[in-house]
This record gives C-alpha cells, structure tokens and sequence, in this order.
C-alpha cells in the first residue's frame, strides 16, 4: 500500500490548485483523476472571467497550463476511480488521528489527509427519450458535441450561466438554438444574457419544460409543456442539449463527512470537513458561487490548510 502526506481527488482547477500549493510545501502529494486532469473547466471553450486573460482564455490551455505548473514541483498524478474512503487508527504511522485509506480499482493508498475536489455531474432531465438517446444527440456538453450539428435546429434546456454560454457556442455551428427554460427570465449574468437575446441564432421558449424527447435511433424532435397554459408544443430538433444544474460526485464519501440533502460536502472557512484531516473544495462544496476562480481560491486554502495539519500531525 502506497503512503502520501496528502491525497488529492479530483483533478480539476481545485484539485490542480491545491495539489501546487502541497507539493510547495514539500508534501508527498497524490492526484487521483478518474479520466484526465482539467474536469469540467476544460470543456469550456472559453472563460471570460478568470482574471489575467482580458480577451478570455480556452479551458483546455488553462487546465494544461494548471496541471504543468503542479507537476514542476512535484505533484504526482494517478488515473484512478476512488471507490471508498475510510477511516483507521490501526495504520503504522497513526499518532492519535485518524489515518485515511483510500481505494480505487487499481490499489490502495494511506495518507494523512485528503482533499476532495471531485465536482459535479449534470442533472439529467429525466424524461422519455432521455437515456435512450444520450449519445444520439442528447448531449451535456456543448463544446464536446457541438461541431457534430452544422447547420442543424438545435435546442438548449436551461437558463444560467452555462446553458447560455453553450448555447452562444452552438450558435458557431447550427442554424438555430431554441434555448427552452422553466422561468419567464434568464438567471445568467447579465453581460451573457445581453449577448443571448440580441444573438440573431438565437430563439427562446419561456415558462416552459421539456416532457418527451423524441426519435428513434436518433434526436428528432421534443414535446415541450407550457408552464401557465398547459399547452404543449412538438419542436423539430436534431440535438437537445441539457444544462439543469449539477449534482455532487461524493457517493464514495457517503456516511464519512457530513453532507447537504443533495450531497454536497460542507466545510467551515478552512475547506475542513467534518472530519479532521479530509478537506473539500471547488464544486463538490456547499457554497454560493462554482466558478473557476472560486474554485481555485478554494483548493488554495485547503491546500495550504492541509499542509499544515500534516505538519502538526508530524510534530514539525
């Protein structure tokens, strides 16, 4: 078994950030990363809002750029699935704490403490033709998908920031996005919906949910249900992109730290859990604002705050 000072999970700009503070602090620092380092910031296919880069800057450069700068001094990284996390006062180099034990479907690893940095995942809608047809032009990922629909009548469900800024990119490719949402005005910021509504690609559905999306092999259509009238509406559609919030990836952490109804992971003003040593930051936390910027201020601090349990925990 595989013994670090501080085992990292989640490998996007929380992960990265506090894995380049640990590894400053000469700590034997680990990032497990189920797929590859970047998460969901890398599929962004520009970020206006991360300070420094006045005309924005492609989320795969600035992840690489995140990710390059933690390995200089030392960040080890790992593709790994964490399966468990579990809590043990048996370990040799146990002083009185809790020792962590972290396992994924490659191995074990030991280590003083943990941060998770896992993020989120997208809420699906949950309506016939969904699952069926995910792949098949359901898609929660505009800048993965988007280029496949040249010139086709898309539709964007949802009304932040991430459902606008994607229909926005689509708008590079198809010939038009419905943009269909729940409310009769947009949530997102405002200099986004300026650039939405005067978008000439760009059509909205107010006060209204998507119930059925429709086709066999592939997306052909939706079922649209008005919210006030009752009426519903059949769209032609070849792709039906979905952006309805998120849900935590903290199954693993079930029943270990303590967690909001919905899953996220709450934390005092140090990134610490409730458990001593276990640490949480970016999306994956209970919190205002999940942004880029947030998110790496977050895995500074539980970085820097983990290092020095660590050192505490070795009397250093």
């Amino acid at each position: 078994m595989s013994e670090y000072d501080i085992v990292i999970i989640g490998g996007g700009p929380a992960g990265l950030t506090a894995g380049l503070y640990t590894t400053r602090s000469k700590m034997k620092t680990l990032l497990l990363e189920k797929v590859a380092p970047g998460g969901q910031a890398a599929l962004a296919w520009t970020i206006e809002n991360y300070p420094g880069f006045p005309e924005g800057i492609d989320g795969m450069e600035l992840m690489e750029r995140t990710r390059k700068q933690a390995e200089k001094y030392g960040l080890e990284i790992k593709s790994g699935e964490v399966l468990k996390v579990s809590l043990s006062s048996k370990c040799e180099r146990s002083k009185g704490e809790l020792e962590k034990l972290i396992k994924t479907e490659q191995g074990e690893y030991e280590a003083v403490a943990v941060i998770v940095a896992t993020g989120t995942r997208p809420r699906k809608l949950g309506v016939p033709g969904e699952e069926r047809l995910i792949g098949r032009g359901v898609s929660y990922c505009a800048t993965c998908d988007g280029p496949l629909f040249k010139n086709r009548k898309v539709v964007v469900v949802g009304g932040g920031d991430a459902a606008v800024e994607e229909a926005l990119f689509l708008s590079r490719f198809v010939e038009k996005t419905t943009l269909i949402y729940r409310r009769e005005k947009l949530r997102a910021t405002k200099i986004i919906q300026e650039k939405a509504v005067s978008h000439p690609k760009l059509e909205f559905i107010w006060n209204s949910v998507v119930t059925e999306i429709l086709g066999e092999n592939e997306v052909a259509g939706i079922k649209v249900r008005n919210l006030e009238t009752g009426k519903d509406l059949t769209l032609e559609a070849k792709g039906v992109f979905v952006y309805i919030g998120t849900l935590p990836n903290t199954e693993f952490l079930k029943g270990i730290v303590e967690m909001d109804k919905e899953g996220f992971i709450i934390t005092d003003e140090n990134m610490e859990t409730s458990v001593s040593g276990i640490y949480a930051c970016g999306d994956v936390r209970k919190k205002l604002l999940k942004q880029v910027v947030t998110a790496c201020g977050e895995g500074a601090t539980a970085g820097f705050a983990a290092g020095q349990y660590v050192g505490k925990w070795k009397g250093e």
